[in-house]
């Protein structure tokens, strides 16, 4: 596995990224990648009891 460093060029995506994590209590916040770009962001917030 390869440490490839690659730059955020939308700010808007690190917005989105950060306020993805403020706002999950528990669960995951999970990138897609392609092409050394995200493309995705995805949510799954668990709810615990």
């Amino acid at each position: 596995m390869t440490n490839q460093n690659f730059k955020i060029e939308n700010q808007g995506i690190l917005k989105e990224i950060i306020k993805s994590i403020q706002q999950i209590n528990y669960g995951e916040v999970v990138l897609t990648v392609h092409n050394s770009k995200i493309v995705q962001v995805e949510t799954k917030e668990k709810k615990r009891f």
